[in-house]
């Protein structure tokens, strides 16, 4: 009865260790592993090895002098391209040693790459427009600019879009299409800049002395560039009498000359008598008693 017994646990440990040869595929990886295919994967780390030495010594080499002549979105741009060239090249090189028919993938992705650019032209407008951005060095990581009702600092620049933050820390992405059809103001292009300010004079004031006031006005305020020379000129009638002042001023400053000239303004014409209109509005009060 022993014997039966053991005979039973015996064919059905036999039996579970055949079910799980069959799962693991434990014969078909017997089968694989020969020394012809361990020397062929000891060769292929060895190799892989190699090449991601000598891709790290030719990518910080590029990157090395890529920084000193060319601009960051630029520099960070190569260096993706650097890398992919690396990961197709290491793909490539693993499939060949396992001799699998790389004529057959490329067709298959030249099938796939055609299928892809018709469900997605936008995107392929997008990369297409981004060589153009990258091309013009129009823009660069850190400049202010301006596209339709979008304005602020740029982050990345990419072959599809380019992101930035605005002034109050919120991200936008712009697709690049639309920055090579729209209208781009870049604030960063020039070191100096130029603000105009409108000043209503009264009709009734002395026009020569409103001019000679406002002429002292670039001289009390440092952060307006006294060269370029500033303009002041009437520019029109209207509610008022239109003074234009034009100061020049170095990037960065706009707030600064904005607080400075607008608060000398008010200062010299209270102090030389010259009025600056504003709108008043008549009020009567009806009794009816």
């Amino acid at each position: 009865m022993e014997n039966e017994n053991t005979e039973n646990v015996s064919e059905t440990v036999s039996e579970s260790v055949q079910e799980a040869k069959k799962v693991l595929h434990l014969d078909d990886l017997k089968e694989f592993i020969t020394w012809q295919n361990l020397a062929k994967l000891t060769t292929t780390i060895i190799a892989i090895l190699i090449f991601y030495i000598v891709y790290r010594i030719i990518k910080n080499v590029v990157l090395k002098k890529a920084k000193d002549k060319m601009q960051p979105h630029n520099a960070m741009l190569l260096n993706k391209i650097v890398s992919y060239v690396f990961y197709v090249l290491i793909s490539m090189y693993i499939l060949g040693l396992f001799g699998i028919n790389l004529s057959a993938i490329w067709g298959a992705a030249g099938v796939a790459g055609l299928a892809i650019g018709f469900a997605a032209q936008t995107s392929v407008s997008n990369l297409i427009s981004g060589l153009f951005v990258l091309s013009e060095k129009t823009i660069k990581m850190g400049d202010y600019i301006s596209i339709g009702d979008e304005s602020g600092i740029v982050d990345s620049i990419g072959l599809l879009s380019i992101k930035i933050h605005t002034l109050d820390n919120q991200l936008v992405r712009i697709p690049n299409s639309t920055v090579i059809n729209s209208n781009l103001k870049n604030y960063n292009s020039y070191t100096k800049r130029r603000l105009v300010f409108d000043i209503p004079i009264s009709y009734e004031a002395d026009l020569d002395k409103a001019l000679n006031a406002i002429k002292k006005v670039p001289a009390a305020c440092p952060a307006v560039l006294q060269e370029p020379e500033p303009a002041i000129f009437y520019d029109g009638f209207g509610d008022a009498i239109s003074l234009k002042l034009a100061v020049w001023f170095e990037n960065g400053q706009l707030a600064e000359v904005k607080n400075q000239v607008y608060t000398n303004i008010v200062k010299i014409c209270r102090a030389d008598n010259v009025e600056i209109p504003y709108t008043r509005y008549d009020v009567k009060i009806i009794n009816n008693k």
